[in-house]
């Protein structure tokens, strides 16, 4: 519970002293728009780190090498814990906004660091919003932005994955950005398996082999979905015995 506390501490701090580092941020836009871009981002990403600090998160990371550092991408994951989005967006090397559902737009604050990040807020429940969302999406990525999504939809309750769905993948397809599989092996194990207890807890991070959606044949492009989860399914499955 202290780890809870603590970390919950933090966060007021911070998002206290975020209301006037937006009005810094958006001078620096003024002026130098990707310069505010950059500053946002590390701001952000120190601070998952701090919380991966406090929660007694150790990962291990594989495949770093994997990620391209002149192109955008699209980062693909599954997805067990909150912590999951914490872990990666931390050690992500670019600009990157993630896909997150439509009611995180409601929170305070959160939501304004997330609209500097370039994330996407997705309404599932209406299918008009929806292709707006990835319209917004792929205009990010021929921008240079990278977009992180878990297609699952959901976070799973039990750590298997569910069914990707194949329109999540949109942003590749119609881009032609190659896909990043990025896989977390026991993140539930932070928070979600004894929650609102967060353990110290050991995780593993691999960032898979690039998949250039362009090259691959008819079948696989056309459920793009299910080939990249098979590649995830993998990887997560040999990374079970690192935990």
């Amino acid at each position: 519970m202290l780890r809870l506390i603590i970390t919950a501490l933090f966060l007021v701090v911070f998002f206290i002293f975020s209301i006037p580092m937006f009005g810094i941020l958006w001078i620096i836009g003024k002026f130098n728009k990707p310069k505010k871009d950059i500053i946002a981002l590390r701001i952000v990403q120190w601070a998952f780190k701090v919380i991966r600090f406090l929660c007694g998160v150790k990962t291990t990371v594989i495949g770093y090498e994997n990620i391209p550092k002149d192109e955008p991408v699209l980062y693909v994951g599954n997805h067990n814990s909150n912590f999951d989005t914490i872990i990666v967006y931390s050690m992500l090397p670019g600009l990157t906004g993630f896909v997150a559902k439509k009611e995180m737009e409601k929170i305070p604050l959160l939501h304004h660091w997330m609209k500097l990040l370039y994330c996407l807020f997705l309404d599932r429940k209406n299918i008009k919003e929806g292709l707006k969302t990835v319209l917004q999406g792929i205009e990010y990525i021929k921008n240079g932005i990278s977009i992180t999504i878990f297609p699952e939809g959901t976070r799973s309750k039990t750590g298997e994955m569910a069914p990707f769905k194949e329109g999540s993948l949109k942003f590749a397809e119609k881009t032609g950005c190659k896909i990043i599989p990025v896989v977390q092996n026991n993140t539930r194990e932070i928070m979600e398996a004894h929650s609102p207890f967060i353990r110290k807890t050991h995780t593993v991070l691999e960032f898979g082999e690039p998949i250039d959606v362009k090259s691959l044949d008819k079948e696989q492009k056309k459920f793009l979905g299910a080939y990249t989860q098979e590649i995830i399914q993998k990887i997560y499955d040999k990374n079970k015995a690192l935990v």
